[in-house]
This record gives structure tokens, sequence and C-alpha cells, in this order.
């Protein structure tokens, strides 16, 4: 018999918010279950070829933007092409801290990112530093070979930079 954090309102058993999670404080929680992604490292690493080609059109129109406005401004905008190299945090923090909590290559493929104890929504900055440490994990190779090894070691396919940050990624059911 499941515990009764086990159970939705309808006391329809389910595993809970994310397994290993704490259970819900209060009884009655309505959040809708959130099952672990089983193999999500290949989906992970096809959303993030397709994110690569997001990143690469939201880089494009952002550099449109700051030259439209440097020439508006007599080129006092243009300091901010200094951002540009952090486009890709940007846009992680702007798509899986919004709503949607995931990035677009993660809609495609049916992956949304949680908090791993709670199984609520992540914010923008938990979103953009996920990112950060990602990409530090990607930009050397003995970090980038632990996150992944992590990631296939562990049953639920957490990597290095999930365990960081008390993120999952998760199947958005």
């Amino acid at each position: 018999m499941a515990n009764s954090w086990q159970t939705d309102p309808q006391g329809a058993p389910y595993g809970g918010p994310y397994p290993g999670a704490y259970p819900p404080a209060g009884p009655g929680w309505g959040g809708p279950p959130v099952r672990v992604a089983h193999g999500s490292l290949s989906r992970r690493f096809m959303a993030y070829l397709l994110d690569i080609v997001f990143i690469f059109g939201f880089s494009c129109l952002l550099w449109l933007a700051i030259s439209f406005l440097g020439v508006i401004t007599f080129g006092v905008a243009w300091v901010l092409y200094a951002i540009l190299p952090a486009s890709g945090i940007l846009y992680s923090a702007i798509t899986v801290g919004g709503p949607r909590q995931s990035t677009l290559g993660m809609r495609m493929l049916g992956l949304r990112a949680v908090r791993a104890t709670t199984g609520g929504p992540v914010d923008w900055i938990t979103a953009a530093v996920h990112a950060l440490l990602f990409y530090v994990a990607l930009s050397t190779f003995l970090l980038w070979l632990l996150d992944i090894g992590i990631g296939v070691l562990r049953a639920d396919r957490r990597m290095g930079h999930d365990l960081v940050i008390d993120l999952a990624v998760v199947r958005d059911v």
C-alpha cells in the first residue's frame, strides 16, 4: 500500500514528485505526477544539439538588436556586445526558468527541468547557474567525462551539474 504522499488527491498511486524526494508538506497535495526520464541522457543529448541551433539563432537576433541599438545611440549601446558570449546562459535562464520549464530542444523531445527534491518549478537564476555549470563542464574534457559518467552510473540519470544545483530533467507527461 502506498504512503499518503504517494497518491494523488483521488487516491491513485504514483511514485511521488521525484524518487528520493521529500514528501510534500500537507495533505491533499495536488501536483501532477512527475516521472523520471529513464534513458534521458540520449534525449538530453539530442535536445542539446537542437538547442545549439536555437542558441545560434538567438545570438544572431541579439547581435542584430545590439547593432540597431548602437546605430540609434551613436555607438553607446555597442558595449552590449559583451553579453553575446553568455547568450547560451541567457537562453537557458529565459526558457528553463520560464513557465514551460524547458528549452526549445527539450520541449521537442518531451523533457522539462524540475527541482529534484520537490518536483516544483525552477527559477531563472537556478536555470542560469545550471547552464553555466554545464558549459564549464563541457569546456573541460575531464569534467565533461565525469559529468557524463555520473549520469550513466546513476539510476535516475542525473548528471553532476544536476546534482550540484538540485535539478532533475524528467519526461513531460
